[in-house]
């Protein structure tokens, strides 16, 4: 193994910071390190770097004891940081050069003439670094990385500042130095890992939550359940019309409303949000499906399964509900610990907890604890919790 992690701990004050973590890495592996921001992504990087002393465990590169051998262990990694350390007065040519210097690197010339070649500087390589774009600061940093030509990469956030074509040509040097090296690389973006790794490691709050291929963890993925009793038992043949597809889901909710259904709404956040399951709903839920389908502004709901053809007007509050599909929801209201499916929601709303299935949301929103993918409009602040 090129990479093996045990029980690694950093403890700062009262906070575990990383949490007795354990996992390895084999040669030729591209592994994505995935979590919220805070969850102890970097902090682990940089005690398998030697750059922090662990308070428990052990990190092991290259059948080297970091904490016990640093500099032996040191010279068979590449570390690019999440803050690029760089020589802001001096040129990329004149950096790399004193990096290679550091690293003891034979024919440094013809070194540095690949790796710029290899991350795309060459038509910056004559500036010095304190003039070029982040990106091109943060391909300077990953040139330094490899230019040792290391055994094992550690990359945290190494696609940050870059455009969508730098993205690209950034994730094919991985993609490309990952055939013949290990390779650990961090981020909170899941298109990131999804483009380039098969491996996926989850941290949230310093403890390990997931380590498994990324194609088992998403059949693992996000989904919604709702799980129905009834009063009285029910015959066969509806149970069966219930499952197999024949009615929609508008004409099921109120067959089952009209027997007396007790609904239990269960969210499974997708694999990114830790697979934590929470209850949502567990009530004697009311079916809203008005005549005229018009709710007045101002109206509270809780526990409730709100289906077409209802539209909801502004200011109102929402909460442990099912909404949708195809359902609209004024703008100013409050939604907490739902489920919304294929509905379109007004602008300056206030969404917590919620589980998004392509549905739209307007400007000016503010969404915490977020599952599922959604469309939004500007100026939305979004914390995933």
């Amino acid at each position: 193994m090129s990479i093996v992690v045990s029980e690694l701990v950093k403890v700062y004050g009262e906070q575990k910071a990383v949490n007795k973590i354990s996992f390895s890495v084999q040669k030729g592996e591209i592994v994505g390190f995935l979590g919220p921001n805070g969850a102890g992504k970097s902090t682990t990087m940089k005690m398998i770097t030697g750059y922090l002393p662990p308070d428990g465990g052990s990190a092991v590169v290259s059948n080297i004891d970091v904490a016990k051998n640093p500099i032996e262990a040191k010279k068979r990694i590449g570390y690019l940081p999440e803050a690029n350390p760089l020589y802001f007065d001096m040129y990329i040519k004149e950096y790399l050069e004193f990096i290679a210097g550091v690293h003891q690197v034979d024919n440094k010339k013809q070194r540095i003439k690949d790796v710029i070649e290899l991350t795309g500087l060459g038509l910056e390589q004559r500036k010095k670094i304190s003039q070029l774009s982040k990106g091109y600061k943060q391909r300077t940093g990953l040139a330094a990385a490899l230019i040792h030509d290391p055994e094992v990469l550690i990359l945290d956030e190494p696609t940050s500042g870059l455009d969508p074509n730098q993205i690209i040509e950034i994730r094919n040097v991985i993609k490309d130095q990952g055939l013949n090296k290990t390779v650990l690389f961090s981020s909170h973006i899941l298109q990131e890992v999804e483009a380039i790794c098969d491996r996926v490691i989850i941290i949230n709050k310093g403890s390990l939550v997931a380590d498994d291929k990324l194609s088992n963890l998403q059949q693992k993925g996000d989904s919604d359940r709702v799980r129905v009793s009834f009063r009285e038992p029910l015959e066969d043949q509806w149970l069966k019309r219930l499952t197999n597809g024949e009615y929609s889901l508008t004409d099921a909710l109120d067959f089952m409303i009209k027997r007396g259904a007790h609904f239990k709404a269960f969210k499974v956040k997708n694999w990114f949000d830790c697979g934590k399951k929470e209850s949502l709903l567990e009530s004697n839920a009311t079916l809203l499906k008005k005549s005229g389908g018009n709710v007045n502004g101002g109206e509270a709901f809780k526990g409730t399964i709100i289906i077409p053809p209802v539209s909801i007007a502004p200011n109102c509050s929402i909460k442990d509900s099912i909404i949708g599909p195809h359902v609209a929801i004024g703008a100013n209201t409050n939604i907490q610990q739902s489920i919304i499916r294929d509905s379109i929601i007004g602008s300056y709303t206030n969404l917590y907890e919620v589980v998004l299935d392509n549905s739209l949301i307007g400007s000016d929103a503010s969404v915490k604890g977020l599952s599922r993918s959604l469309n939004i409009g500007d100026n939305t602040e979004i914390d995933f919790g």
